[in-house]
């Protein structure tokens, strides 16, 4: 901070003038880095490598008090301001050009009050943090299924995974939170305090403030679930969704399950004929007795022959790292979402289609199970725009070469259009990629007016719209 040189640092085409700088930097207690510093790169280098931006500052944030002095400094000088967690993101708005980054990775604090089953949570933490901490005393709070993921920008945009169908969304287990709002002061919103922003921050993303701590309830887990994958053959795969789909309609809450189709990667349990080539995965847990699992699991793991099924006893917290060498960074990634009421014939025909045309290695489609305890949930309770769908449909577009990316962006948004008669019209924000502006008032239904509201409350100049963003009501009314 001593040698700090933010020439690139603009507001509008007008440099931040020493002075302002010198008044920022003065009691920041965490690190101030600019393009000078020789940790600039990697400081700004995110989960998508398509991503290449160059912010004039990048603050990490050693708490609440220096998000607050971030806020105002960028809300003074006019910057573009973005806000970064601990996890990745498939749009990339973690990272402006040419304003401040607002870097909340440094704050990882997990702390576990296990006679209330409670958890504060600070913002810069992973999945893999949170359940390292909880599991220590049998407890977990419902997340992605990534342990790389942060859990500030999952919960912000709804958060579900192996536990969602049991315990609901992350959000619905979200008490309260610490938010900085657009005025750089720091408030706490819940149920009773701030509701209306309370009511926002669940499912409206990051537009309503920098959220520097969250308070959860946890939920009882034995440290060992029942989970693993059944692979079969692309050959079977029509005969597979539609036995999987007829599965699901008497599951119980505890059991969920997800499917993968892409080219087999190197597993050690795949024989090695079966590398490379197009499978249909079976990704289940059941989150109760083991006993039970089996049981309620029988149906799935009848489907068909599979070649492979390593269905058994795991750490929760081992399943929950099982996906993560799908989405290691430095990679390039390219994402698009929908939502289904119910997979039809006719939507498992569109997406058999697209797996015989996959453009690359690494491309793949998930069909998320959700539904369950989050589906229960009234659609108004909070921002949250989808309760009612039971299958989340996440076209992966991921390669490693420039060269690439016509071929495989295309591939993904054709799939994406013809999947369109099939879908409900929502969306989840957090599956959604940059360019994807235009969709965010359908993604959230019903719910986009009233989240326009509360945003021209909390931040009427819109000062967070790196974002899926949404606008403040009075331009919501002059557009």
């Amino acid at each position: 901070m001593d040698n700090l040189n933010l020439t690139t640092l603009q507001k509008g085409q007008t440099m931040v003038n020493d002075m302002a700088m010198d008044a920022f930097a003065t009691g920041f207690r965490g690190s101030l880095l600019t393009s000078q510093d020789a940790d600039y790169n990697e400081a700004r280098a995110i989960w998508n490598a398509m991503i290449d931006r160059r912010p004039g500052l990048i603050a990490r944030c050693s708490g609440a008090a220096d998000v607050m002095r971030a806020v105002r400094f960028a809300r003074d000088n006019n910057l573009l301001v973005s806000v970064r967690g601990g996890g990745h993101g498939i749009a990339g708005n973690a990272v402006c050009e040419g304003g401040v980054v607002i870097d909340l990775s440094p704050m990882k604090s997990v702390r576990v009050d296990p006679q209330t089953r409670r958890a504060r949570i600070e913002p810069g933490a992973t999945l893999g943090d949170v359940d390292k901490e909880t599991m220590a005393f049998g407890l977990a709070l419902p997340t992605g299924i990534n342990s790389t993921t942060g859990i500030a920008g999952l919960t912000l945009g709804g958060g579900f995974g192996w536990l969602t169908r049991k315990f609901g969304l992350t959000l619905d287990n979200l008490l309260s939170v610490d938010v900085v709002t657009a005025d750089g002061e720091l408030v706490k919103a819940s149920e009773t305090e701030k509701p209306d922003l309370f009511w926002a921050l669940r499912g409206g993303g990051g537009n309503f403030g920098v959220v520097t701590s969250f308070e959860f309830k946890l939920n009882p887990l034995n440290t060992e679930v029942l989970a693993g994958l059944v692979v079969h053959p692309f050959a079977d795969a029509e005969k597979v969704l539609r036995e999987y789909r007829q599965a699901l309609e008497a599951a119980p809450d505890e059991l969920t399950c997800w499917v993968v189709m892409r080219q087999a990667p190197p597993l050690p349990f795949l024989p090695a004929e079966w590398h490379g080539k197009e499978i249909v995965v079976l990704a289940m847990c059941y989150c109760g007795d083991i006993a039970a699992g089996e049981k309620a699991a029988a149906r799935l793991r009848g489907i068909g022959t599979p070649i492979a099924d390593v269905v058994g006893p795991v750490p929760f917290t081992g399943w929950q790292q099982a996906f993560d060498p799908l989405l290691t960074p430095g990679a390039r990634n390219y994402w698009k979402s929908q939502d289904f009421a119910s997979l039809s014939d006719a939507a498992i025909e569109v997406l058999l289609n697209a797996v015989r045309k996959l453009p690359g290695p690494e491309c793949e489609i998930f069909i998320g199970h959700v539904g369950g305890a989050a589906g229960r949930v009234p659609t108004e309770t909070t921002a949250f725009p989808q309760r009612s769908s039971h299958f989340v449909m996440n076209v992966h577009a991921r390669w490693r070469e420039a060269g690439m990316d016509a071929s495989c962006i295309g591939w993904a948004r054709e799939l994406f259009e013809a999947t369109k008669p099939h879908a409900v019209g929502t969306a989840y924000i957090n599956f959604m990629p940059e360019d994807e502006t235009d969709r965010v008032e359908m993604a959230y239904g019903a719910n986009y007016h009233r989240l326009a509201e509360v945003k021209l409350r909390y931040d009427p100049n819109n000062l967070f719209r790196m974002n899926q963003n949404v606008k403040p009501m009075a331009a919501v009314r002059a557009a």
